[in-house]
Order: structure tokens, then C-alpha cells, then sequence
């Protein structure tokens, strides 16, 4: 079971996110909060598995307070849900340490898959940040790339490399190769060590610098 925290100062949204998450035999709403102080008190205090923060909150910003969450409730990983798909607000949330960003326009199935993602220790970007992520990047100056690291992969893990950068859950991509999410998480995890990044944004850049994404499937 997945204990999860919501924390957004709109209460039609929190009620709308408890709703869906409620509809999952896998999922339990701990708590609530209004705010990025009292999400931290209950964190600090439930232990959650999973913290849904907004990232605009009153007295303390979502990215705020995954930093401090970090520290505190170390056993808690953080998803954040925002309004802002621009690669800038993404960059800022992982490196707070957050463990997935998704936009509040995003589908109840891209939620899910975030915070199924996070439990499992995998870092998780809705597909609409991927695709600003790829546009702006390619707006950009791109230095060749060394692929000698994707080499490395295996045939199922390169595989499984092309439908994560594309945007992908672990469960679709399970789907599409007729294996289990678990096999998919292993697969992930190895494509991490080997290409030496685990950071999502990062690796869709590596990916459209070694010709894996089409970015004309991309535009916005």
C-alpha cells in the first residue's frame, strides 16, 4: 500500500485528487494540507510514502518545501504538481529532489503513473514536459554526443530507453513488451547506471542528441 500526503492550498483540487486516488486498491490518502508549512507537520508527523505537493502554496512554495522535506522526512518522495510546463520549473522541483513533476492539466492516468513511479524509487515527467523539454533544447546549441554508453545497453533495455524518453509509463511500456511493471523498474534502473543519469530531463536530451526522439513527434 502507497500512503500518500496531499498538499494544495485549493480544496476542489485536493478533494478531486483524493477522489481519484481513492479509486485504487494500491493507493491510501494519509492526509491532507493547505499549505507548504502544514504539509511539512504532517509529513514530519504520518510519514507518508508519497508527498503530492502544488508547487504555489501560501507561506511555503512547493519547491521549498521539497528541500526541507528531503531533510526531514527522508523516507517520503515528493511529486510536484504545477501549472508551469516549462522546462525551468521541472529543472528546479528535481533538483530540489523531487521525484516526479506533473502538470495539473495532465490525465488521471499520468498521476497515477507518477506516483506509482516515485514508490518505486523512479524518477517520473508528464508528457507535456517532456515535449518542452525537447523543444527547448532544441532551440539550443547541442554538442555532439558520445553514444558509446548507449552501446552498453541491451537490446530489451535499449528498448525499453526509446518508450521512457518518449514519454511512457512503466505500466504502458509493460504493455507494449508484454513484460511486468516490476521487469520494466529493473530495466530502468540498469539504463540509469549504465548511461550514468537519472535525472528524466537529462535523459531526453541525451536521447535527442544520439537520435532516439524524433523531435517532429514533439512540437507543441
Amino acid at each position: 500500500m502507497i500512503r500518500i500526503l496531499i498538499a494544495d492550498d485549493h480544496t476542489i483540487m485536493r478533494e478531486g485528487v483524493r477522489l481519484l486516488l481513492e479509486t485504487q486498491a494500491d493507493l491510501k490518502v494519509v492526509g491532507e494540507a493547505c499549505d507548504g508549512v502544514e504539509a511539512l507537520e504532517l509529513a514530519r508527523k504520518l510519514k507518508p510514502d508519497i508527498v503530492l505537493l502544488d508547487v504555489a502554496m501560501p507561506r511555503m512554495n512547493g519547491i521549498d518545501t521539497t528541500r526541507m522535506l528531503r531533510e526531514a522526512v527522508p523516507g517520503s518522495r515528493v511529486v510536484i504538481l504545477s501549472m508551469f510546463e516549462k522546462e525551468l520549473y521541472a529543472h528546479q522541483a528535481l533538483n530540489a529532489g523531487a521525484y516526479g513533476y506533473v502538470l495539473k492539466a495532465a490525465s488521471g492516468e499520468e498521476l497515477l503513473a507518477a506516483i506509482r513511479s516515485a514508490a518505486a524509487g523512479n524518477y517520473y515527467l508528464c508528457r507535456r514536459v517532456h515535449a518542452s523539454v525537447i523543444q527547448a533544447y532544441l532551440a539550443g546549441e547541442r554538442p555532439a554526443a558520445a553514444t558509446s554508453e548507449y552501446d552498453e545497453l541491451s537490446e530489451r533495455e535499449k528498448e525499453v530507453f526509446a518508450l521512457l524518453v518518449q514519454g511512457n509509463s512503466t505500466i504502458q511500456i509493460g504493455k507494449v513488451l508484454c513484460v511486468s511493471a516490476k521487469t520494466v523498474e529493473k530495466h530502468r534502473t540498469a539504463i540509469s547506471r549504465k548511461l550514468g543519469i537519472s535525472n528524466p530531463i537529462e535523459l531526453v536530451k541525451y536521447a535527442v542528441r544520439i537520435g532516439i526522439v524524433d523531435p517532429e513527434s514533439w512540437k507543441l
